[in-house]
């Protein structure tokens, strides 16, 4: 027996796409994501998305994209539309602004401008550790949304929450 299953984001992410093309005004409001603190030992905090306004259309279109997968599981190697990695989240979120970026968290690493941690705007790739084995996208605010690790849904996290930064890239 297959099952249909469609998360009240993807749902309201729709709707989004739907009134944008329209031309209608949307407003979004910031919603509840459960995500790890990053400490390490399992502790799960509440942090309320609070993406601020990306710098261009397409950088807007991949964290809304991205925004919208909250909740969707963890799966190592999966691109999506309803599991991901953490550079399979970027990719799809990305691919849905019509822009095509490298498929793994090292690769994505070398693609785009670097950008100073000071200087990040939503949209942005952040990646972490030595080498570079993990990719979230920054939404603004001090936050990001990623993939993290299996048996955890995509969540938005401060950055600060985040070990082992190793530098951000600009895509768009």
């Amino acid at each position: 027996m297959t099952t249909t299953r469609t998360s009240i984001a993807r749902r309201s992410f729709r709707g989004i796409a739907v009134a944008a093309i329209a031309g209608a005004t949307v407003t979004l409001s910031p919603a509840v994501a459960s995500a790890d603190a990053g400490g390490g030992g399992g502790t799960t905090t509440t942090v309320a998305a609070a993406p601020a306004a990306a710098p261009n259309g397409a950088a807007q279109v991949a964290v809304d994209t991205a925004l919208a997968q909250r909740g969707d599981m963890y799966l190592y190697g999966a691109t999506g539309p309803d599991r991901f990695d953490c550079s399979g989240l970027t990719s799809y979120a990305y691919k849905a602004a019509g822009v095509t970026i490298p498929r793994t968290s090292k690769l994505q690493s070398t693609f785009g401008t670097a950008v100073a941690k000071a200087d990040l705007k939503p949209g942005d790739l952040v990646f972490f550790y030595s080498p570079v084995s993990h990719v979230g996208m920054y939404i603004g605010n001090g936050q990001m949304v990623h993939a993290s690790s299996a048996g955890k849904p995509v969540a938005v996290v401060n950055l600060s929450s985040m070990p082992g930064y190793a530098g951000a890239r600009r895509v768009v």
